[in-house]
């Protein structure tokens, strides 16, 4: 078993709002190496959020400047609120010449300004680098169906986690559709123990519900139309379907009665679960890395995972996954010539072999397509292999609503589905006021 240490949680989320354009340029770490180019003024500058695995990142840029005539300085952008960081720098003579970022809406608004290179055509003209990722992967972090974003960690589904020691106690499997959902509801309760723990002082954790109802009411092609502009998508009827089936559970005490005041960036919510105090847990597949860093005897003895059950008359595809499919690197357009042939070298690497082996020991899936051949040296092979298999045979890969929108509309989405949650919106208002954004 490889230490606690390398599972230790990675993911935070940040949503970039309209002030970040004032912001201060930030403060930031440099990690750069001397190579054959020896830096200078022709160096690429890439920024990457920091946090416990930019050291595979930091290795993978070692290995490009001993072999390249342009360098590399590699900047670790602190994580907290990296979005507006980088939004401030961006058209800036502080702009880095690539970037860390998680592609869709986290980009469209450069991508209207035209402050990245189109991949499209690199793809297309070199069949290898393309293949060499998930075609659901890569299409994640398309805006307007091009390219900008190549990507460059594991990827991150969201996952049903439940307590197989609460589940054998009661007698019950893992849920397989919606009603069987709500048939668990009622046998926790009726054990005084609490169906799924509910992070609901940190709303996006509600995001989560509402993205795979529904998707399994009305597949993620709606989603899809909404992402890609169409407000009137959430006017379907299926969207209105989801969000009373998110109230339903509310209702029905699928989350408890205190949800509001549970945090998940305090480790409240992991910690309930771990306890044996709730038999659920949605949420990303950071979870197991956080559970066997802070509560390992759980990690190793209780917890179990599954995908999120289907809706019985739903037209959703029942393989398809949401979450944060991976992460993307992304070019700025004034990157050119011989610096640009080095960025795309830069890019090239991180379909190798090599890298995704460097993902593969640090507890990663990588996004690669050679990815099943190498998760049997994981850290966990049955958790890889699960990952591995849900994620390869999805139909579709929704990124996240909060990454996949506009900064300008995420924020307030975030806000509605905390006031659904809490019950100050009916599933009609919410409709309305998504409509509106």
């Amino acid at each position: 078993m490889r230490s606690l240490d390398s599972w230790r949680p990675r993911r935070t989320r940040t949503l970039a709002g309209a002030a970040a354009l004032a912001l201060a340029a930030p403060v930031l770490a440099a990690c750069g190496s001397d190579g054959p180019g020896g830096g200078g003024g022709d160096a690429l500058e890439v920024w990457v959020y920091q946090d416990g695995a930019t050291v595979i990142q930091e290795d993978l840029v070692e290995r490009f400047n001993e072999s390249s005539d342009i360098d590399i300085n590699l900047t670790q952008v602190p994580g907290e609120n990296y979005q507006d960081r980088m939004r401030t720098a961006m058209g800036s003579p502080n702009a880095p010449d690539i970037f860390f970022n998680w592609g869709g809406g986290s980009i469209s608004d450069f991508v209207a300004e035209d402050m990245l290179v189109d991949l499209t055509d690199v793809l297309a003209d070199d069949e290898e680098f393309r293949d060499a990722f998930l075609p659901t992967i890569l299409d994640a972090g398309a805006v307007d169906g091009r390219y900008y974003g190549i990507p460059m960690r594991g990827v991150q589904p969201v996952i049903l986690f439940y307590n197989q020691t609460l589940f054998d106690e009661a007698g019950v499997q893992p849920p397989e559709t919606l009603d069987d959902l709500f048939s668990l509801v009622e046998t926790f309760q009726e054990r005084d123990i609490t169906p799924s723990v509910l992070a609901g002082a940190d709303p996006w954790t509600e995001l989560m519900w509402l993205e795979y109802l529904l998707d399994r009411q009305g597949s993620s092609a709606i989603f899809d139309r909404i992402r890609n502009g169409d407000s009137s998508a959430w006017g379907e009827p299926a969207v209105l379907e989801a969000l009373e089936n998110a109230v339903a559970l509310v209702d029905a005490g699928a989350f408890g009665n205190d949800f509001r005041s549970v945090g998940y960036t305090t480790d409240g919510a992991s910690t309930f679960f771990a306890q044996g105090e709730a038999a659920m847990h949605l949420m990303g597949s950071w979870e197991y890395g956080n559970q066997l860093t802070n509560q390992p005897e759980f990690a190793e003895n209780d917890l179990a995972w599954a995908p999120f059950p289907t809706i019985e008359g739903g037209s959703g595809d029942p393989s398809a996954v949401v979450g944060n499919p991976t992460n993307y690197w992304s070019v700025n357009s004034n990157v050119e010539g011989e610096r640009l042939d080095a960025a795309i070298e830069f890019l090239k690497m991180n379909g190798s072999e090599e890298y995704a082996q460097d993902l593969i020991d640090n507890g990663d899936i990588p996004a690669t397509t050679n990815a099943e051949d190498l998760i049997a040296s994981s850290p966990n092979p049955e958790y890889a292999a699960f990952q591995w298999d849900l994620i390869s045979n999805a139909s579709f890969f929704t990124l996240s609503w909060d990454q996949a929108l506009p900064a300008a509309q995420a924020a307030p989405l975030i806000d509605a589905i905390e006031q659904l949650f809490s019950g100050q919106l009916s599933p009609q208002e919410f409709v309305e006021t998504a409509q509106a954004l």
